[in-house]
């Protein structure tokens, strides 16, 4: 599986979905079209957001991967323009990360 991991990792999910075996890139940066196609995002399975100020590029990933999986994780709340593309939202105070890896990674 390979994932996109947009946002910082304070909780610790995209070390948790290496120690998975989950081929991981980061983008740490400006979440645009650009730095998602750097980052490989037509050949990525799942596309992970840890913060919500990263929600812009949900409708730009699933324009540009057909069946991407996104996953949200994080205990903000995420716009209702992207809540409706989003496939899974986890709050971290009620999962761990490697609880989360596991599954996606399964």
């Amino acid at each position: 599986m390979k994932a996109i991991l947009l946002g910082p990792d304070r909780d610790g999910l995209g070390d948790a979905l290496e120690t998975e075996g989950v081929e991981l890139t980061r983008i740490e940066d400006s979440p645009n079209r650009p730095a998602l196609e750097a980052a490989g995002i037509t050949d990525a399975d799942t596309l992970v957001l840890t913060e919500t100020a990263g929600a812009t590029a949900i409708p730009v990933a699933k324009d540009l991967t057909d069946d991407l999986h996104v996953v949200v994780y994080t205990d903000d709340d995420l716009p209702d323009f992207a809540r409706g593309q989003a496939d899974l939202i986890v709050d971290p105070q009620l999962l761990s990360a490697e609880a989360v890896a596991e599954e996606l990674a399964a």
